[in-house]
């Protein structure tokens, strides 16, 4: 909640409330700048809707935006610029029969939905100023007219959804039918078999063994492999090494003075009482709670005990409400800052009213605009010194001994020395082999992927290490021998085999039991395996020893006794189960649950109704010939991101 405080100048707050926007309105995203503008191929049409057209440039910005928010990897992405353009298209013709039926949004109507997403342009009830928001918006390539027409479609698409939802009704009847199935619950006893407990009997010979060996060549080839000779500069030995003199650090001060300039600030922490999101009729007993707080306080009581007890800010509460690091003005909303500037450092502010709801605030410290001084500063600049020597002298040193090694590869050790490097050798190294003193690097991996006996690679940084690697034999990919893989197949065989015998056995369980007259545990003790019983749960409810009662669905529809299964869990188990006993759903719930169920039930038909007039409406125009998909431009454009 503290960081939602923050705020270090208006324009930060500015677009930390647009974001909203940004998430409730998925077109903006078309609007964020993409690499690359200016191509003769920027214009070139994927959709045609009415007299709307989806350019290829507008299409481009929105795949950027999705890999720079990294909503998707990069390498799927031909699977699903399909489904972007077809989103982007059904937006469009969503917006088109608007239009045709007479929906007609007004600059009233846009003003307002601003105001309500993002009310942080609008601080005191007042608009930040018109150079303010185009400024927001130019830093995302947008100018106000773009915006805002974008925002217009959205708003009128909302109200043709909202139309086509309307009339939706729920029964008295299906909502306590729901209700009922919401609130049953189930009691079983079951069995949980493992893989584990069957490996013994899974063993294979090493005929078996190799039998399998033979039959599948192509699974088994060891891949190529490297000896190689590495170079390794540590930057936290070379720290211990260097110290800068006080000519030194007294120079950085000098230069750097502006630097150590502090605004005024202060250190304070708070109790939060929630508004937000409450409803209007609470807020007297809100306001009410805090005067007693705040009487307590001002009585010597303990304000960190209190602010642990009754914050509702997440990210200080449990903190006794301190707010951590020095705050200076214009990092929290107006009427906070006022009130923790105004105080002397142990002084605790009257009741303090914000967008976010009642706080005490008390000022733990002060401290005046000034410079710190040279003592103040003298270890951090000590530190800055030996950070940016030591980053100097190991890239001289990893350009220096890379262009050693590669005149003289014969002679590591040599380099290493003149150099004040570690050598490390590492033989039959293949990707993913944990390098001494680098760990595994996929960055290690790929510079010496491609290099040849006798081959330097390129400097690898892995945290406070450098490393140069020398490849001083490469061994082919070739076929593994039986006995270089004896141990993988018999995994593979135990596992398989393991596997198999789980469902064999638990459906041995499942008849005994049933010839048993549905006695599982007498079935479980005969077969030496260990019965257990659930409490009673609903069906969002979980299990120990099973995980969610999803996985016993199947009981909610049984009748008591019923033996039922084998069915899958995680961890790679398998149960079998029996149903003790059902509980039906409280019904003198029903009242106080009636709007809520009613409003689930209303939602889930809303959506399957959006998605089939969505669909609808598409379908319509495209019949109508009104909308046309480019899909030799779409297919040109999968191509690129396939070929990156």
């Amino acid at each position: 909640m503290f960081d939602l405080f923050r705020s270090r100048d208006k324009l930060v707050r500015i677009f930390l409330g647009a974001l909203l926007l940004v998430v409730a309105f998925s077109m903006l995203t078309y609007l964020v700048p993409s690499y690359g503008n200016g191509s003769s191929g920027s214009d070139m049409v994927i959709a045609e809707i009415g007299k709307d057209t989806i350019t290829l440039a507008e299409t481009q910005r929105l795949i950027q935006a999705t890999i720079r928010g990294r909503q998707l990897p990069v390498e799927i992405l031909p699977t699903y610029i399909p489904q972007m353009v077809d989103q982007m298209v059904t937006e469009r013709a969503m917006a088109m029969e608007a239009e045709r039926l007479g929906l007609q949004v007004s600059d009233a109507d846009v003003a307002e939905s601003i105001r309500q997403m993002a009310p942080s342009l609008f601080p005191d009830g007042k608009f930040v100023g018109k150079e303010a928001y185009a400024s927001m918006l130019a830093q995302q390539n947008m100018t106000i007219d773009q915006f805002e027409s974008d925002l217009k479609r959205q708003v009128m698409i909302t109200r043709l959804r909202d139309i086509a939802m309307e009339g939706t009704i729920v029964t008295q009847t299906e909502i306590e039918a729901a209700f009922r199935k919401k609130g049953e619950k189930i009691k079983v006893e079951f069995v949980r078999l493992t893989a584990d407990k069957y490996k013994a009997e899974s063993q294979p010979s090493t005929q078996e063994m190799q039998d399998f060996y033979k039959a599948n060549p192509a699974r088994y080839t060891s891949p190529e492999k490297k000896n190689l000779t590495v170079l390794v500069a540590d930057q936290a030995k070379l720290e211990a090494a260097v110290n800068a003199t006080d000519v030194d650090l007294q120079r950085m001060y000098s230069q750097n003075q502006e630097a150590f300039r502090t605004p005024e600030r202060v250190k304070a922490r708070h109790i939060l009482l929630k508004t937000q999101g409450k409803p209007a009729s609470e807020e007297a007993a809100i306001k009410a709670k805090g005067d007693s707080l705040l009487k307590q306080i001002k009585g010597g009581a303990d304000f960190a005990k209190l602010a642990k007890a009754n914050s509702e800010d997440p990210g200080s509460g449990a903190n006794g409400g301190d707010l951590g690091d020095w705050i200076t003005h214009g990092q929290m909303v107006p009427e906070f800052d006022k009130a923790i500037f105004s105080l002397k450092a142990g002084e605790t502010s009257d009741l303090v009213k914000t967008m976010y709801g009642y706080h005490i605030v008390q000022t733990l410290a002060r401290q005046d605009a000034g410079v710190r001084t040279f003592a103040e500063v003298k270890g951090e600049l000590a530190a800055q010194w030996k950070k940016q020597r030591v980053n100097d002298l190991v890239q001289q040193a990893s350009d220096k001994a890379q262009g050693a090694l590669q005149k003289d590869p014969a002679h590591p050790e040599k380099v290493a020395a003149e150099y004040n490097m570690q050598v490390v050798r590492v033989d039959n190294y293949s990707a993913g082999t944990p390098v001494a003193d680098l760990g595994p690097s996929a960055d290690f991996d790929q510079a010496v992927a491609g290099l040849k006996k006798g081959e330097v690679s390129q400097a690898i940084s892995s945290g406070t290490k450098l490393a140069l690697a020398i490849v001083n034999d490469a061994i082919p990919a070739h076929p593994s021998s039986f006995e270089e893989v004896q141990g993988q197949i018999r995994d593979a065989i135990v596992q398989n085999r393991a596997i198999a015998a789980v469902q064999k056995h638990a459906n041995e369980l499942i008849e005994k039991a049933k010839a048993m007259g549905g006695d599982l545990s007498k079935a479980a003790k005969s077969m030496g395996l260990e019965t257990k019983t659930s409490n009673e749960v609903d069906r969002a409810g979980n299990i120990e020893g099973i995980g969610m009662a999803s996985y016993v669905s199947e009981g909610f529809n049984k009748p008591d006794g019923t033996v039922f299964g084998p069915v899958g869990v995680p961890d790679g188990g398998t149960i079998v189960a029996k149903v003790i006993s059902h509980g039906g759903a409280d019904l003198s719930q029903l009242a106080a649950q009636r709007n809520i169920i009613r409003d689930e039930i209303k939602s889930e038909r809303a959506r399957e109704r959006n998605t089939l007039f969505e669909s609808g409406v598409k379908d319509m125009l495209i019949k109508e010939g009104k909308i046309k998909i480019h899909q030799d431009v779409i297919n040109r454009l999968i191509g690129n991101y396939r070929s990156s």
